[in-house]
């Protein structure tokens, strides 16, 4: 059968009906999805007026309806078999990630140094990022007149664990995105990363190939390290490898609201099991692993409770997403007057709050939508230099990637419309690169 047709084919085929036929895909040479087998699912029946008696069961059976087609959805892109991968690098791209010409790759290829790329029929030569990283250490050990760290920048005794936290209060700001792509801009670049999933939603999870219904089960999330009780266990036996190399996961799921009950109780009792306060306790997880990572990227809650007020503690900066319409700057000031509120009461609690940066990001920003270009001209007047310069553009290659559960840096540029990728690719870079200049000169580091 021959490949779909793009975006649209594959959003009519999910369209819901009462019974609907979901196909299961692989990926072809070209990136595109190919029909391999159908498989017909059943979509529950949704409950009469008559059935529906109290409001828990209708949005129960709604639940279970959405729960049912998401994963018959995700079994058909991914097989319950498969493992989600990371595409391999042309010698180009893997020469701009390393810092070096194609042509020293090229001949550091021809002299048999470092691993050796897969060759395509036509001869193109493609490196997995392993091997890319296995490259930059050949590179960092006989650096000639350039700083090792510029090849293998992980930081060294004196530079203390930067621990980013991205949140806001309002969903649809980009949190999770930006999170995401900012976890695998750093791996790609070399650093050593741990994604940590606050969000009981698990959309970071999801997108890192971890299926928070499937693939998480109990005490297997941030909530074991964090938890009060005797269950109670070391954040190094929680951590997850991913397909992306130098990029660990610290699941999500539900379970995390358990600490958002846990935590009133605790404190009412004044018993916090064996370890600290609640604001404490993510800090305190996080150093059971920290000589292990350059950079933790934690992706906070869409409010303000007891695990996103942990995360801020546990937090060397803040990245605080922003998208330009008045209704979120109006949700963003609540949010920034709660924040100080509670930080405050933490503060004077004896919490350690020093941040090496607090920065807004403008998100889904239009440049050619007016409205939107005044509202982050008032913010830059307001901020100053406090907001990123860079914003993140609203683009269709980033939401195209999601339809697949995979970012920007997943997709290839042949994937999609050039031009519509170089630009997003872009501003990604630009915004992640002004996060990482903010990293190194946290640790000191001049250039």
């Amino acid at each position: 059968m021959g490949p779909l047709a793009g975006k649209n084919a594959l959003t009519n085929k999910f369209l819901p009906e009462s019974r609907i036929s979901v196909s299961s895909r692989q990926r072809g040479r070209n990136g595109n999805f190919f029909v391999t087998r159908d498989v017909n699912v059943n979509t529950p029946r949704m409950p009469s007026a008559e059935d529906a008696a109290t409001v828990d069961v209708m949005i129960g059976e709604h639940a279970r309806l959405l729960s049912s087609q998401l994963q018959a959805m995700s079994e058909a892109l991914f097989p319950p078999t498969s493992q989600k991968t990371l595409r391999r690098f042309t010698s180009g791209e893997a020469a701009r990630l390393m810092g070096i010409s194609d042509s020293t790759l090229r001949k550091m290829t021809l002299a048999g140094e470092g691993p050796q790329p897969d060759l395509t029929h036509s001869g193109r030569r493609l490196y997995t990022l392993s091997q890319i990283n296995e490259i930059r250490a050949l590179l960092a050990a006989s650096a000639r007149g350039r700083d090792a760290r510029e090849f293998v920048p992980h930081r060294s005794g004196q530079e203390h664990l930067q621990v980013i936290a991205v949140t806001n209060f309002k969903g649809g700001s980009g949190k999770t995105t930006t999170s995401a792509h900012l976890a695998q801009y750093l791996a790609l670049q070399g650093y050593r990363v741990l994604a940590v999933d606050l969000d009981p939603q698990a959309s970071l999870s999801a997108l890192l190939g971890v299926l928070p219904e499937t693939d998480v089960g109990a005490n297997q999330t941030l909530y074991a390290a964090i938890r009060y009780d005797e269950e109670r266990r070391p954040l190094h036996e929680v951590v997850r490898k991913t397909y992306f190399d130098g990029l660990d996961l610290v699941p999500g799921n539900l379970e995390l609201m358990e600490f958002e009950h846990m935590s009133p109780r605790a404190l009412a009792r004044g018993a916090h099991g064996d370890g600290s306060v609640f604001y404490l306790r993510i800090a305190e997880a996080l150093g059971d692993v920290a000589e292990r990572y350059d950079v933790v990227v934690i992706d906070c809650p869409p409010q303000l409770g007891y695990l996103t007020l942990s995360g801020l503690c546990a937090a060397t900066s803040m990245t605080i997403t922003i998208h330009p319409q008045m209704l979120d700057l109006a949700s963003m000031s609540q949010f920034l007057l709660m924040t100080h509120d509670l930080l405050s009461v933490v503060r004077e609690a004896g919490g350690r709050l020093q941040y090496d940066f607090i920065r807004y990001l403008v998100t889904r920003y239009e440049a050619q939508d007016g409205p939107q270009t005044k509202v982050v001209a008032f913010l830059r007047n307001l901020f100053g230099d406090h907001v990123l310069t860079n914003p993140m553009v609203k683009s269709t290659a980033i939401s195209d990637a999601g339809l697949t559960k995979q970012t920007l840096y997943e997709i290839g540029r042949e994937n999609m419309t050039r031009s519509t990728y170089d630009r997003a690719m872009e501003a990604l870079d630009g915004v992640n690169g002004e996060i990482e200049s903010l990293i190194k000169q946290a640790w000191g580091r001049v250039g």
